[in-house]
């Protein structure tokens, strides 16, 4: 029961920081200094990755309108509907850069800058750059305000700026989010197409942790795996939700404080 009460709290802690721009690994850092759960280190690794497959099913869960390319309907002009099909191409075109970084550097990345120095550091940095974005964008009108008028051109750059979360701490939807809007996106087409570009990110990355950790599983290993991705998913469901109807109405300045706020958190927390 403790171990179970453990895994609904860290899916919690998923759901909620892998979609507001706020670092799901600077949370989780935190969190395993307090909560620890009775598993292998090989397995916590893999667990704290794959969990976010939970989270990768509420994007196209709430999202399926936009994201399906099929057209099943009796009546249907077209089987394929070409708008959608041309933002998934948009999509794997913003996925090039992190996957070839990723794949070439991640070890490297993993045991230069997995620490709570460079954890700190990048939440207040990007904390501050979220707060100077949000000034400096203040009574401009953006010139991306739909998915159709994203380029394959834009695509890139904003997939660029993905690689930036690569380091732990900036956050991936916070990196997307802040491109997007320096290339000229609204506060919610940026945030949407950060959504749809966690697809093939997220979901290549808990493939490649399932296949480095094997898939022989025990009975506990298997029960808080499944656990914890169906919290992170009803979770991550709400926080979606929020975060779209937040933006609607609200900058993200707030985000950036709470940043701020947490790396110096942080940074005291092991300094003392």
């Amino acid at each position: 029961m403790i171990e179970f009460l453990k895994v609904f709290f860290l899916g919690i802690v998923q759901g909620i920081t892998e979609w507001l721009p706020i670092s799901s690994t600077g949370h989780m850092i935190l969190v395993d200094e307090f909560i620890k759960l009775d598993v292998s280190p090989q397995f916590m690794e893999m667990f704290l990755v794959v969990i976010q497959f939970g989270s990768i099913l509420a994007v196209v869960v709430l999202f399926f309108n936009k994201l399906f390319p099929f057209d099943f309907t009796p009546d249907r002009e077209h089987f394929i509907k070409k708008d959608i099909m041309i933002l998934w191409f948009k999509i794997f075109v913003a996925c090039i850069p992190a996957a070839i970084i990723g794949l070439l550097y991640d070890d490297i990345i993993n045991e230069l800058f997995y620490n709570y120095q460079t954890v700190a550091l990048m939440l207040i940095l990007y904390g501050i750059l979220f707060i100077i974005i949000e000034y400096a964008h203040k009574g401009k009108l953006p010139k991306i305000t739909t998915l159709d008028v994203i380029s394959y051109k834009t695509a890139f750059l904003i997939g660029i700026f993905q690689t930036l979360a690569l380091i732990p701490g900036t956050s991936r939807s916070g990196a997307t989010i802040v491109g997007a809007m320096i290339l000229g996106a609204s506060r919610v087409i940026a945030a949407e197409f950060t959504f749809f570009l966690a697809i093939p990110v997220m979901f290549g990355a808990s493939l490649l942790k399932l296949i480095k950790f094997g898939f022989n599983f025990t009975g506990q290993e298997l029960t808080i795996l499944i656990g914890g991705m169906i919290v992170a998913f009803i979770t991550s469901i709400l926080a979606i939700k929020f975060l779209m109807g937040y933006i609607k109405k609200h900058d993200f300045k707030v985000f950036g404080y709470y940043r701020i706020i947490l790396g110096l958190i942080v940074l005291m927390y092991f300094l003392v």
